[in-house]
């Protein structure tokens, strides 16, 4: 059964307790050698010769040409830690919705609200929306985009495999393709989970 509220469709939860779900663990990006990183950008800058036809056109000397290439090397270097860190929290979502599924599983109240399917599941999504109900966000991460990041690389790709364009421009529209594509999977409307039912921690694994 479930309740229908509007444009959303809520799950019917048995009984009346709230559920207690595994904590949302905020893992930190992996480490990149910044040296590193910043070679392949200024290899990026000149293999695509992001500067070379600006300098002719605009008649530079060869110092404003490298202090232009040192600008967008150090540019694509902040965009690449951005995605480094939207997929750090794509990751940290996607595991924790396999943590929930673990924990539905175990409990006979909750077994029958999760079909079965491949992972990872379209109609997990409800978990995403959760996370919305809950407020749960992060400045300039959308957990949409977030998690089809995620869903689009299994593991963050060093910045080599990134072309300029995808930095700069493609990967936000990227993610959002990827998310709807795999909400779509699932039809409409998904089942949402009652989010005053369910509670959860949201602890960071920082170091720092």
């Amino acid at each position: 059964m479930a309740e229908i509220l509007g444009d959303r469709k809520f799950v019917e939860v048995p009984g009346s307790k709230t559920h207690e779900l595994p904590p949302l663990l905020l893992r930190p990006p992996q480490a990149r050698r910044l040296d590193r990183v910043m070679n392949m950008a200024s290899n990026i800058v000149a293999d695509e010769e992001m500067v070379a036809d600006m300098g002719a056109q605009a008649n530079l000397q060869e110092q404003e040409i490298d202090r232009r290439r040192m600008d967008l090397a150090l540019n694509l270097v902040d965009q690449y830690q951005a995605l480094l860190a939207r997929w750090s929290w794509g990751d940290s979502i996607l595991e924790w919705i396999r943590q929930c599924e673990m924990t539905f599983d175990t409990r006979a109240e909750l077994r029958n609200l999760l079909n079965n399917d491949v992972w990872p599941h379209a109609g997990r999504s409800s978990f995403v929306q959760l996370l919305a109900d809950k407020a749960v966000s992060r400045p300039e991460m959308p957990l949409e985009k977030a998690v089809g990041l995620r869903l689009t690389f299994r593991q963050p790709p060093p910045i080599s495999c990134f072309s300029n364009q995808f930095l700069f421009y493609l990967n936000h529209s990227v993610a959002s393709s990827a998310w709807q594509a795999w909400v779509n999977l699932t039809p409409s409307p998904i089942a949402a989970l009652p989010p005053e039912r369910f509670t959860f921690q949201i602890l960071n694994t920082s170091l720092e």
